[in-house]
């Protein structure tokens, strides 16, 4: 026999933001045995996932912009500045993100993936040639993060 959801596992379908306010009220109360442990649980590993995920995207974004400033020759005298506010936004939040240690070595670990992905975005993109993109990051780490680092233009 299957047993039936509790109150508080159907609160948690039916008004998620109710289910949010009863829960944290309960883990102020301490009150641990009245806890809907399947969804909290749920919901602290998409919390993960997500942190995980906004910082790959920004790094992602940070990466396609600093080619197209770099190698999209034909856009860059009308584009460049707006290629360069990117470029100091996704910065700001990527070291807005980094206060946690974690991601910081997570994105680190997953560099050069995440560079893969941005360069078919700058190819899809531009229309240039595949080969105009290296395979491989030409930029450092360091480079990357570095507020006052911008390629030079090809």
């Amino acid at each position: 026999m299957i047993p039936l959801p509790s109150k508080i596992e159907l609160l948690y379908e039916q008004d998620f933001m109710l289910w949010l306010d009863q829960t944290l009220e309960q883990l102020h109360r301490r009150d641990f045995n009245s806890l809907d442990l399947e969804n909290l649980i749920e919901e602290i590993t998409a919390l993960g996932n997500e942190q995980r995920h906004q910082v790959e995207s920004y790094l992602k974004q940070l990466l396609k912009h600093l080619l197209l400033y770099h190698y999209w020759q034909s856009e860059w005298d009308y584009c460049h500045r707006g290629w360069c506010e990117e470029i100091r936004n996704f910065r700001d939040e990527l070291e807005l993100r980094f206060q946690s240690k974690t991601l910081y070595n997570y994105l680190f670990a997953k560099f050069e993936i995440v560079y893969r992905k941005a360069r078919k975005l700058a190819i899809d993109k531009t229309g240039l040639p595949p080969s105009t993109f290296p395979a491989q990051c030409p930029y450092s780490w360091e480079q990357v993060l570095d507020f006052d680092f911008l390629p030079r233009s090809q």
